[in-house]
């Protein structure tokens, strides 16, 4: 029975299928959406893909340094047999022959090389596919985890603006209130007998610390 991360990935897969994808470990975008989490569940993939691509350029430069090699060979070859025209002897019959089979050799080393080359590619594909799916796997579960903690967050949010709008209107009401006693004590028992009971109450002051 599938579980639901393999039914994601049967229809992530079907939504790639025939699109081109890029090689996600030479993408620096690749890396900044993976958590050190994510990086882990696909870090034994990840691993493959570098070494297949390592493997890639190792024979590429391979091939191109024996091309260079055998190269070398054929004039040396073409040079001896002139030599040996002019001049036939044993020690010149042996350097042909000895460079002829170093050119064997380079040939076979290529042929092996190139059979080899010729599969990588199809690896890599296959590698990077399936990194691929793993990858969108973890993003949908790091996007459905951070839409949980959206949701937490805004109804926090909401709550807190009823709580501030609560308690603005709250701390109105008491400064009114305060100033209509300031007013009526003052009319009415005088600036002195105010300072009398250390009324420490500037009506002024306190509509600017309310603004």
């Amino acid at each position: 029975m599938k579980n639901k991360g393999e039914d994601r990935q049967a229809l992530f897969g079907q939504a790639l299928q025939g699109k081109k994808i890029p090689i996600l470990t030479l993408d620096n975008k690749w890396y900044r959406l993976l958590t050190e989490e994510n990086r882990a569940n696909v870090s034994e993939m990840e691993e493959q893909l570098n070494e297949l691509l390592k493997r890639q350029g190792k024979l590429n430069g391979e091939i191109k340094d024996i091309k260079k090699l055998k190269k070398k060979l054929m004039g040396e070859i073409v040079a001896l047999a002139d030599e040996a025209e002019q001049d036939p002897n044993k020690e010149l019959t042996q350097k042909i022959e000895q460079s002829k089979k170093m050119v064997e050799e380079c040939n076979e080393r290529m042929e092996g090389y190139q059979d080899e080359l010729m599969e990588l590619p199809r690896e890599i594909e296959r590698i990077n596919f399936q990194l691929m799916l793993a990858t969108m796997d973890c993003c949908y579960d790091t996007m459905q985890e951070n839409m949980g903690e959206i949701q937490e967050i805004s109804d926090w949010v909401t709550q807190i603006r009823v709580e501030l709008k609560k308690r603005l209107i709250k701390k109105q009401e008491m400064e009114q209130r305060n100033h209509a006693i300031y007013s009526y004590m003052h009319d009415v028992f005088g600036a002195e007998v105010i300072e009398i009971f250390d009324m420490q109450y500037n009506p002024e002051e306190m509509g600017e610390s309310g603004e």
